[in-house]
């Protein structure tokens, strides 16, 4: 995928501020500090599109991103951060349920995880949602550059485990644009359904 135009679009609190033009979304979905910004400059080459914060949990609404005029990568606010007040906690949540659950032109949820830990209580139970949902599921398991490449079978194999999945998991690291190709494979797979139907 040759990245063309790729523009911050809207950080939308409510679903009245979501774009309605229905251009496909792809949405980003993790613990604060996962990764999820950084990964989104590397799959657009861009530096600072998505803004990486040494304080994880800034990203406090729905932030969309317009690429190639064709459709968007839509960054949702990081869960399970610690500094956030609970009822803070309550409204990013029920924020994002809205949108996973509502939102018409969502065509894939990619939820990451960090490759060097088991999933999170909140990885758990926010994959256990999603694979409610009628919208495919990919793990993204992040940080790759940080583990021996003998240990990766193994940690992907116990993520799996731990989230109890069957879903695809994409080990990748952003900082060393290791796994980005074959997740733009994906990307442009489902556009190509998409475009077919």
């Amino acid at each position: 995928m040759i990245v063309r135009s790729a523009e911050f679009e809207i950080s939308a609190v409510r679903p009245q501020q979501w774009p309605d033009d229905g251009l496909p979304e792809f949405a980003f979905l993790g613990r604060s500090n996962v990764g999820k910004s950084t990964l989104l400059n590397r799959l657009l080459n861009r530096k600072s599109l998505a803004r990486v914060s040494a304080h994880p949990g800034k990203t406090r609404q729905i932030n969309f991103f317009r690429i190639n005029d064709g459709f968007r990568f839509v960054d949702l606010p990081g869960y399970g951060y610690a500094a956030v007040s609970k009822r803070e906690r309550e409204l990013f949540a029920k924020m994002i349920d809205r949108y996973l659950i509502e939102r018409e032109p969502l065509v894939r949820i990619f939820q990451l995880v960090d490759i060097r830990h088991l999933p999170s209580r909140d990885d758990v139970a926010v994959h256990a949602g999603l694979l409610e949902l009628d919208v495919p599921i990919t793990v993204v398991a992040t940080k790759l550059d940080k583990i021996p490449k003998s240990q990766v079978a193994k940690q992907v194999r116990q993520i799996r485990e731990a989230l109890q999945t069957q879903v695809e998991i994409y080990p990748i690291s952003a900082e060393k644009r290791l796994g980005l190709d074959e997740l733009w494979a994906l990307l442009e797979s489902d556009m190509d359904h998409i475009h077919s139907e």
